[in-house]
């Protein structure tokens, strides 16, 4: 079964194709500027170098349209025809409590996420768009959703609610929900697997680290809790989102600054986090380098985004009543040795024991604890479009 991934934001696309009889990938590719000038396609085929197809792409649909003429093509294609896909699997950030796993796509699912729409706005549309694009352009191909939110479904009411009138629950779906699940779904698999356990009996703490940020407590593969809110604004420090905020700073800054809902919006999501504490940029690679050189600010920023990490790593050994293993992944996770040795430098009281030297890897999957450690460190890198692509063959296999 060829199966193709589609993830769907407001102004790209990725795209990766599976032939699931190995799990190999045949082609991948990235379309940016969606609506926008200067829109492109960069698409690779197995091992093969990119290639970058420049041209106007003024909606998804010709975006889309763009894809599966390069998946066809003789220079670059590695089906014959689109008829060889036989669903496409999509990402799809918001499904709020209605969709606890994956699932085939119909009208009742589409329904669910127009109405998400208000819980994520600025993800939920596109999504929408890529399964109806799709939906249009290859008919004979079954769509499956695969949700953000639906691994941490799992968290009990204790660690979801707010501690706010219940009825603001019941009418609105104020709640915590949390995010990246896919992501943390497979490192937490990968990590049972690495400890040569089974999942059911494995205790796990998954840092999701990139600019978008957030950690999960997984106990027997199923997650307790997790740092995201009721939107990705909660928990960690991240590139340029506040992370966890006195509620009271909201309206005092917009008192003080003369700032409406719009613009307090933009300012915890777009202007804060290392960037707004650093000065410099969102980017870890240059506040690191500001950092050595002498840069208190950028300084200050790495040390903010350390002990949040650290913190919220304790909170969730506490709540896991004990720990086998902590995971790193995603951009700065998989690619930041400084990173993953400040995190745990302060963890030795859990039996956090960092080898250094192992430590000095980037994107490879590797244990990086010393050989007596009683809680392993783990370096796995995120695949959420191979765990869709399991999801959907297991469905249209179950259909």
């Amino acid at each position: 079964m060829k199966i193709l991934v589609i993830n769907c934001g407001s102004s790209s696309l990725k795209y990766q194709v599976f032939d699931m009889s190995d799990e190999s990938v045949l082609a991948k590719g990235l379309v940016e500027k969606i609506g926008l000038p200067g829109s492109f396609l960069k698409h690779r085929r197995g091992d093969e170098d990119n290639i970058i197809v420049e041209t106007d792409m003024p909606t998804h649909e010709t975006a889309i349209g763009l894809v599966i003429d390069t998946l066809v093509g003789l220079a670059h294609g590695v089906v014959k025809s689109m008829d060889e896909i036989e669903a496409v699997g999509h990402r799809v950030v918001h499904a709020g409590e209605k969709y606890a796993c994956s699932t085939i796509v119909n009208d009742d699912v589409m329904q669910a996420l127009r109405q998400c729409i208000e819980l994520a706005p600025l993800h939920n549309p596109p999504n929408i768009m890529g399964i109806e694009v799709c939906t249009k352009l290859m008919p004979k191909a079954k769509s499956v959703a695969v949700f953000d939110t639906a691994f941490h479904q799992t968290m009990p009411q204790a660690a979801y609610l707010y501690a706010l009138p219940l009825e603001f629950y019941r009418k609105y779906g104020v709640r915590r929900y949390g995010f990246h699940g896919t992501s943390h779904r497979y490192v937490s698999e990968r990590a049972a697997h690495m400890l040569g356990r089974p999942v059911s009996e494995v205790k796990v703490i998954t840092c999701h680290l990139g600019n978008g940020a957030s950690v999960a407590a997984v106990d027997g593969g199923r997650s307790i809790d997790t740092s995201m809110g009721f939107t990705p604004l909660e928990g960690l420090i991240m590139g340029t989102r506040s992370g966890d905020l006195d509620p009271a700073v909201v309206p005092y800054l917009m008192y003080k600054e003369n700032m409406n809902t719009e613009e307090i919006c933009n300012l915890l999501n777009k202007k804060c986090g290392v960037m707004g504490v650093s000065g410099v940029s969102s980017d870890f690679r240059v506040i690191e380098d500001a950092a050595a050189k002498g840069n208190q600010q950028a300084q200050l920023a790495l040390d903010m985004y350390y002990y949040r990490v650290r913190k919220y790593i304790g909170a969730y050994a506490a709540a896991l009543g004990g720990l086998d293993a902590i995971v790193f992944t995603a951009g700065i996770g998989e690619n930041s040795p400084e990173v993953r040795a400040e995190v745990c430098k302060h963890l030795g009281f859990m039996g956090v024991e960092l080898d250094l030297a192992k430590n000095r890897v980037r994107g490879k999957e590797a244990d990086l604890s010393t050989e007596n450690a009683k809680v392993k460190v783990l370096l796995i890198p995120t695949n959420e479009e191979l765990i869709i692509a399991r999801d959907t063959k297991g469905l249209v296999d179950s259909h």
